[in-house]
């Protein structure tokens, strides 16, 4: 199973981009974040025709994510669900063949810090009822949150900055605690230039000063089936880059 995820920072204005994404990565279930859009204003088609089911979850041009299911992992269309924490329409959730996966777009914390640790709260609770409950949880998205100091370029690192605070990587910490697994790290534990986020200025990209906040987070017995987690730095003109995990079978 492969398993993708991109905060696209607008869908409208990468559509063209998305779609070759697709054509090129073939994932089999798609997370999209920051889609900025309602679902009326999606491109005709987009994902549909590509043979997935599809649920967008937008309200506008702010916050919004998507998840797409290929009807060949999925026969028929599953339950799109949302936790009672979703606001600003920022998580999408569903039940696929036993594995929970949930598309997450944490809230920055820039205008309303207070919001983005209760959302991260929340989140830690949802991974707890889920591991209490025996099922295998997949959260894939842009977590807003540099884990450690390494998954933030030097040049970018300041103390006290919102994404490299210490009570909310507590919360991130907590988060994995209840069984969860930062797949890209587990899988690449020595590169300290692994980055998924560079500010749009200054040639940072191109230099690779950024930040890791975009994720693949697994339950411990789904990670232990991970063979792969790349993140595409080639892909596209958002900010973001798109991160591909590869999954094997039990």
């Amino acid at each position: 199973m492969r398993v993708a995820t991109w905060n696209v920072n607008g869908i409208r204005a990468r559509e063209s981009q998305v779609r070759d994404w697709i054509a090129r990565d073939r994932p089999d279930a798609v997370c999209l974040q920051e889609i900025k859009a309602r679902p009326d204003q999606i491109p005709e088609m987009l994902f549909e025709s590509e043979g997935y089911w599809c649920y967008w979850h937008g309200a506008g041009a702010y916050s919004g994510v998507a998840l797409h299911v290929r009807k060949e992992l999925c026969g028929e269309r599953p339950c799109f669900t949302h936790p009672e924490f979703d606001h600003e329409t920022r998580i999408v959730a569903a039940d696929i063949g036993g594995i929970t996966l949930a598309s997450v777009y944490v809230p920055n914390g820039g205008k309303d810090y207070p919001a983005k640790l209760r959302f991260l709260e929340a989140l830690v609770g949802y991974a707890r009822q889920n591991r209490e409950s025996g099922r295998e949880l997949l959260l894939c998205g842009d977590i807003n949150v540099a884990l450690t100091d390494r998954d933030v370029h030097p040049k970018q690192r300041k103390e006290g900055v919102i994404g490299q605070r210490e009570d909310e990587r507590a919360l991130f910490q907590a988060l994995l605690a209840e069984g969860m697994v930062d797949v890209g790290r587990a899988l690449d534990p020595d590169n300290d230039d692994l980055f998924t986020w560079w500010a749009p200025w200054r040639n940072l990209r191109q230099r690779n000063i950024g930040w890791r906040i975009d994720y693949v987070l697994a339950s411990a017995s789904l990670a232990r089936r991970a063979q792969a987690c790349a993140v595409r730095a080639d892909v596209g003109t958002s900010d973001h880059a798109p991160v591909v995990a590869d999954f094997g079978n039990s």
